[in-house]
């Protein structure tokens, strides 16, 4: 019996103690699939043009050495912190992440451009995730893509919005599990407007003329996603919480939460529960903000943990795809995949590793001062021990092992580009 396990076996008996079976939470995480952002492995840059300038409110800052330029690249990078992230997971590509000889725009991308991708995931054992790339490109006018008052530049990104649903159907059919196409739009102006009801009933037309064919939900779902603001539209985001909100529920999509899209003190966590009452399922985006910005590499913060308490106390897990977006180009890309990946899964396991049950009886019968000192003292519990445990029976290495890979893999092949 090795270290690792001999301590797992104490912290079991330290869980079973209040009536946690670590077993069986350890099988609970191995069910828990997370979609893994390919954007974090070259800050953004895709390869359509990926020289070109970020727009959208999109900023990438740092210029550490290693960035993947070529599908090869970020593929390879891609293997290596998977092979570091314990259990099976999805892949999150943006429309900019061709893989193809043929020039193409994004009006013009079909599934063979991605067939290499597919290949790739089905070797590796992963899903793929999808999401419409509106930023980043000429026809992105004055802040405007599906929102835009030109008809020309709506009709653009409308016939982008179709082809990627296809595309996302293919990743669905061919893989076998749900290819999630999430949409988000960056559309809005910088000071404030005078009309903030047109454009945002243009995109709502411009949405629902996309999403007017009826494709396989066995295949491909779509969500939408939010954003207060951002850069370039600090004042007016046309596709705000409450827009997409309603959107989402009345016509069946799954409602993305961005963990970075909201005011700084406004916290995602709290409002899982509601939207699981109305609407028909939801993305995350687990993100951390700083300040009034967002795309923060994960890390194991209060906000984490209670998303994973929400998501885990109240059985949403099987009605929520969990999906990263952060991007970082001040350190190694790979180590900010494997910390962010691996730090929401540890915040699953902490809540998986609640006596749930036993604390809503408590609750349910004002006994608060139990629900009290049990939550505060489960904070000192041994849960490290069992996601060690977790990590060696998954055949990925235990504690700072992980990151003595990624120094290597830095060192043989990122400095080398």
């Amino acid at each position: 019996m090795s270290k690792v396990e001999q301590r797992y076996q104490a912290a079991k008996e330290r869980y079973a103690a209040i009536g946690v079976d670590t077993d069986h939470a350890l099988e609970k995480l191995k069910g828990v699939k997370i979609s893994v952002h390919c954007w974090q492995g070259d800050d953004v840059k895709g390869f359509m043009n990926p020289d070109g300038e970020l727009t959208g409110g999109i900023m990438a800052t740092g210029n550490y050495p290693g960035a993947a330029h070529t599908p090869k690249e970020l593929r390879a990078d891609l293997e290596k912190a998977f092979s570091l992230i314990p259990g099976k997971h999805k892949l999150n590509l943006h429309a900019i992440y061709v893989d193809t000889d043929e020039k193409v725009d994004l009006n013009e991308i079909e599934p063979k451009h991605f067939a290499p991708w597919v290949e790739w995931a089905r070797e590796q054992g992963l899903g793929l995730d999808f999401n419409p790339t509106f930023f980043s490109h000429p026809m992105f006018k004055d802040n405007y893509t599906l929102a835009s008052p030109d008809k020309e530049v709506r009709d653009f990104w409308v016939e982008h919005g179709k082809r990627t649903r296809k595309i996302a159907e293919y990743f669905g059919r061919e893989l076998g599990q749900t290819s999630i196409n999430n949409f988000w739009v960056p559309d809005g102006m910088k000071d404030n407007p005078i009309d903030r009801f047109t454009p945002r009933k243009r995109l709502m037309e411009a949405l629902d003329e996309i999403f007017a064919e009826k494709l396989d939900e066995k295949y491909t779902r779509e969500a939408v996603e939010s954003k207060l603001f951002g850069l370039g539209a600090e004042a007016y985001t046309v596709g705000s919480h409450e827009f997409y909100m309603g959107y989402g529920i009345t016509r069946g999509k799954l409602i993305c939460l961005d963990a970075g899209h909201f005011h700084p003190t406004e916290m995602i966590s709290g409002k899982l529960s509601s939207l699981a009452l109305f609407g028909k399922g939801m993305m995350l985006h687990v993100s951390r903000p700083v300040r009034w910005d967002s795309d923060h590499v994960v890390l194991m913060d209060d906000e984490l943990v209670e998303i994973g308490r929400e998501l885990v106390r109240n059985d949403l897990l099987p009605h929520t795809h969990i999906g990263l977006d952060f991007f970082d180009a001040t350190i190694n890309r790979v180590a900010a995949w494997v910390v962010g990946t691996r730090n929401t899964q540890k915040a699953f396991l902490k809540a998986f590793l609640e006596p749930t049950a036993e604390l809503k009886k408590l609750e349910l019968e004002n006994d608060f001062t139990s629900r009290m000192v049990i939550t505060e003292e489960l904070k000192d519990f041994p849960y490290g021990d069992v996601w060690n445990y977790f990590c060696e029976i998954n055949g990925v290495p235990v504690g700072l092992d992980w990151f003595k890979e990624v120094k290597s893999y830095e060192k043989n092949v990122l400095l080398k580009r």
